[in-house]
Order: structure tokens, then C-alpha cells, then sequence
């Protein structure tokens, strides 16, 4: 395996970096935006029956916004609630855009790798045809071993590019569309949440 990356010279180091920092990202955001990290079930009735119980306090708002992103939306809400409806919504709308915000962290990193990877790929295959030519000019076509070099080295560079741009780009994919799954789930807590503290909806109803 060393040996095939010797081969590939000195752009397989790049494209290695951004194999790291991919697995890294996506492993950290993957363990962050578990669903029962972001949106815990049973939030909302949680929160309806301390507040009929009059137990909504600083101290509890502050234990709210540490616990989750949604948390955190809920009580901007919460904050906000003598106010009307919609100052409450507004409230909520502003806090969730920064938590949403927040949810997508790294993500254009992992996008911009699974976009430049393919290019380093076919960076080295340049050099590596660029190389070829090289010694086609001075020595012709009789040295194979030289040759055949060049040619290993664009196609070991362009191998890895892609091989770190596919899974990069899948996984992309998946933790924007989960950001955006979690989003409409916090917006619809939020939407719950203040109905029923304004009697517009039952408990039961949005449970």
C-alpha cells in the first residue's frame, strides 16, 4: 500500500489530508446530529407540564437551552411568552436560524472536499502524462520502465481523488438532507409549543 502511494507522488499527500479531514467531519457530525440529540422526543409535553406547574424558571430556560438544539429554540419561545403569538414565533423563527446554522457546521468543508478531490486526481494525472511526455522528448520511446511510471502516477492520483470524492459527496448529501429533516422537526415542536401555551391546541392533539 506504501508503495502505491510513493507512486502516486507528491499530490497523493493532499488528497490524503483531505481523506482525513473528511472521516473527521462526517464521524463528528454524524454523532451530532443523532435525532435524539438534536429534537428529544416528549420535549414539548415536558416543558407544557412544568409550566402548568409554574416551574418555568431561569434556572430551568438555562437547563433547557443546554440540553438541545431544540431546547434551545424552545426557549427562545418560552422567553417571549406574555407576548402575543407572534412575537413568540419571531422569537423562535430567529433562534432557530442560528441553531440551524449551527447544524451545518463543517458541512461546506465536506463539500468543498468531495469537489476538489476529483481535480487534485486529475491534477496528478497531468503531471504524471506531463512527465511522459517528458521523456518521450529526450529519450524517446524506448525507455518503457520510465514510461510506465508517468502513466501509474496519473492513474494512481485520479483512483484516489475519486475515491475520496464518491464517499465525500454521499455523505454530503446525507448530513444536509438530515440537517434539513431536523430543521422541519424544530419547527414543528416550536409551531406546537406555542399554540398550546397560547390555547390554540391541545396537548394531546400535537402529541
Amino acid at each position: 500500500m506504501w508503495e502505491l502511494f510513493k507512486a502516486g507522488g507528491w499530490l497523493m499527500w493532499p488528497i490524503l489530508a483531505c481523506s482525513v479531514l473528511a472521516a473527521a467531519i462526517a464521524a463528528e457530525r454524524l454523532w451530532r446530529l443523532r435525532r435524539a440529540k438534536v429534537a428529544p422526543p416528549n420535549l414539548v409535553a415536558q416543558i407544557v407540564h412544568l409550566h402548568r406547574r409554574q416551574r418555568i424558571d431561569a434556572d430551568a430556560l438555562e437547563a433547557l437551552r443546554e440540553s438541545s438544539p431544540l431546547g434551545c429554540v424552545l426557549a427562545a419561545g418560552l422567553v417571549n411568552l406574555r407576548h402575543s403569538r407572534e412575537v413568540m414565533k419571531e422569537a423562535v423563527e430567529e433562534t432557530g436560524r442560528h441553531v440551524v446554522h449551527e447544524l451545518e457546521r463543517h458541512l461546506n468543508t465536506l463539500g468543498t472536499i468531495a469537489a476538489i478531490s476529483p481535480l487534485l486526481g486529475l491534477l496528478g494525472t497531468v503531471v504524471g502524462m506531463i512527465k511522459v511526455f517528458d521523456v518521450i522528448t529526450t529519450q524517446g520511446v524506448g525507455n518503457a520502465e520510465v514510461l510506465a511510471g508517468g502513466i501509474s502516477e496519473a492513474l494512481i492520483t485520479t483512483a484516489a481523488g475519486l475515491s475520496v470524492a464518491i464517499p465525500s459527496l454521499i455523505l454530503y448529501r446525507y448530513l444536509r438532507g438530515r440537517v434539513d429533516e431536523l430543521a422541519v422537526t424544530m419547527e414543528q415542536e416550536a409551531i406546537r409549543l406555542v399554540e398550546i401555551l397560547h390555547g390554540e391546541r391541545e396537548l394531546e392533539e400535537a402529541a
